[in-house]
């Protein structure tokens, strides 16, 4: 039994499954389309318990699959509500198997699932919101903003990529003397929507529609390869509509490129009902990526693929650059803080996802517990946090300024030099859009070298989801080609810093600096990491100087960011 002195989040539903043979496919393993039916009915459990009311599949995230189960095992599910936004709300959704004989645990996958809250007749319900308890709960409903941020830009990534780099989704090179016709990949079945397949309301599962998309792409990638193959991993998608008990569901997939190890299968669904001359309602479409295992494990090689003229084509050239997508979301987004180098390649594919990491790593800082106070020194106190490798400090104070007027000023790094004498310059050099932006900033020379130091910085800005959050600007290191490494500088680079600045009053703001770096890159430190130096404490003096001298600005200075 659980500790009584253990707070549980009362969205939270925990499902356990025996994976019995019925769920298996002829390999003994758990069918995917099994899986994401447990997945989506937990998750809108657990939605529903928040929104006292019943809810409905909206979208879901990246899901990578790291495992497959064997019948006998038994499958963990644990759902909770992330975040609340006005009438939808993000469900993170964890998944393990248990071996009950060896007493094995493993994690299967981990994804997010959005879900939108139904009163009478469809109408939208308006959500209570959140209140988050623990460090991870409150780590989570802060990233959840931006991951929100990301789902509504994710199909603006896909067009920018394919207009501005159209010579990186061209054709495979390989020998294609025994490339199999994408024609033959293809696959069409129809399901009737019966009372099992439907919820409450009557509408169709998210997780049986989900279920049925996996067994007809599961049937195109057998149809290229010639093998049973193994789903890795399905791309974000959202759910267009509705489709209720008594509804056709056809259900079309085909093969849209094959790459040396792996494949993706396009799929879709649309509804209609008895009557065939009504026109029919796009449901979704998903995109999943298949391999082919050996009796190692190992990926085989695929067949090439054919595209047919036109749509095939284009089909083909748009799974490549989904592909490449992919696999920065993946390496940006998915991989632990620690595991992110401190500089990592802008490019067009994967601005939204740098944008992403740069906000959210300072948000999980800012959501850290223990941080410790060091030195409080009139209006300004300086706390540290020692965790792993991670030195981080927080300064803060209380400013007679508007916050939305800090933030502002403080997100427009070429007024840096006004206040920080470390910075020397920060040059513009490339608007990204109106929140990001990439500046070469040049600064003073580090004890013990005899040049200065320069960086390429990211900076990205957030106003506030709602209520209680904070500005937010963001900075973290990245490498351009325009940009190397040249011999008058030492190169410098920062892994996690920024400023949030909350609201206190019409006038009055907290405004509280991070910075997240490995000892030997705290250049502001210049005696004991413990204490409050001179330096820092004049340095957060002159900011504060900075804010007050240019409050009275009438003229906003937001284009210059």
């Amino acid at each position: 039994m659980a500790s009584p002195s253990a707070a549980r989040n009362p969205t939270e539903v925990q499902m356990s499954q025996l994976v019995l043979p019925c769920h298996t496919n002829h390999r003994g393993e758990l069918s995917t389309g099994q899986l994401l039916k447990w997945m989506d009915t937990a998750a809108c459990l657990s939605a529903e318990r928040h929104a006292g009311c019943p809810c409905v599949t909206a979208s879901m995230d990246d899901i990578y699959f790291e495992h497959t189960i064997s019948v006998g095992q038994v499958v963990n599910i644990k759902a909770k509500v992330n975040r609340a936004f006005n009438s939808s709300m993000e469900v993170g959704i964890q998944v393990s198997y248990e071996d009950l004989c060896s007493g094995k645990h493993c994690s299967i996958c981990k994804a997010y699932a959005t879900f939108v809250a139904q009163g009478p007749l469809g109408s939208k319900v308006r959500l209570k919101p959140l209140s988050p308890q623990t460090e991870e709960e409150k780590i989570e409903y802060s990233i959840a903003a931006e991951r929100r941020r990301m789902r509504l830009v994710h199909k603006d990534t896909l067009k920018d990529l394919l207009t501005s780099s159209p010579q990186e989704t061209e054709l495979e090179t390989r020998d294609g003397s025994g490339a199999v016709p994408a024609e033959r990949t293809r696959v069409e079945s129809v399901e009737l929507v019966l009372p099992p397949h439907a919820n409450h309301q009557g509408n169709t599962f998210g997780g049986q529609i989900m279920a049925w998309m996996e067994n007809v792409a599961t049937i195109a990638a057998s149809r290229l390869c010639h093998a049973h193959p193994t789903l890795r991993a399905i791309e974000m998608f959202h759910f267009r509509g509705p489709s209720q008990v008594g509804d056709r569901l056809v259900l079309k997939a085909i093969v849209n490129n094959a790459f040396k190890n792996s494949m993706e299968v396009g799929v879709s669904a649309e509804a209609y009902g008895q009557e065939m001359s009504v026109s029919r309602r796009h449901i979704n479409s998903a995109f999943m990526t298949f391999v082919v295992l050996d009796q190692e494990g190992h990926p085989r090689t695929l067949p090439m693929l054919a595209p047919e003229p036109g749509d095939g084509e284009r089909r083909y050239r748009e799974a490549s650059a989904r592909k490449k997508i992919r696999l920065d979301r993946k390496y940006v987004v998915s991989c632990k803080q620690t595991e992110v180098p401190l500089s990592v390649p802008w490019d067009q594919s994967n601005k939204v996802y740098l944008s992403y990491n740069n906000v959210s790593a300072l948000k999980m800082l800012v959501a850290k517990a223990n941080w410790a106070l060091a030195r409080e020194k009139e209006k300004v106190r300086m706390y540290t946090l020692e965790e792993d490798k991670f030195l981080s400090f927080r300064i803060e104070m209380s400013v007679c300024i508007p916050a939305s007027r800090a933030f502002s000023l403080l997100s427009n790094l070429r007024r840096r030099h006004e206040w920080d004498s470390h910075y020397v310059s920060a040059e513009l050099v490339q608007k990204v859009d109106d929140d990001d932006m990439i500046y070469h900033v040049v600064s003073q020379k580090l004890r013990n070298e005899n040049k200065p130091q320069d960086f390429v910085i990211l900076a990205s800005r957030r106003k506030p989801c709602s209520k209680g959050d904070p500005y937010v600007v963001a900075f973290r290191s990245v490498t351009l080609p325009t940009h190397p490494a040249r011999e008058q500088f030492t190169r410098g680079e920062t892994l996690c810093s920024g400023f949030c600045i909350w609201p206190e009053s019409e006038e009055m703001s907290k405004v509280a600096y991070y910075n997240q770096a490995m000892p030997g890159y705290l250049t502001y430190v210049t005696t004991n990491v413990a204490g409050l130096s001179s330096d820092i404490c004049s340095t957060f003096e002159a900011c504060e100087k900075f804010l007050l001298k240019n409050k009275e600005d009438l003229i906003s200075r937001l284009q210059d960011f």
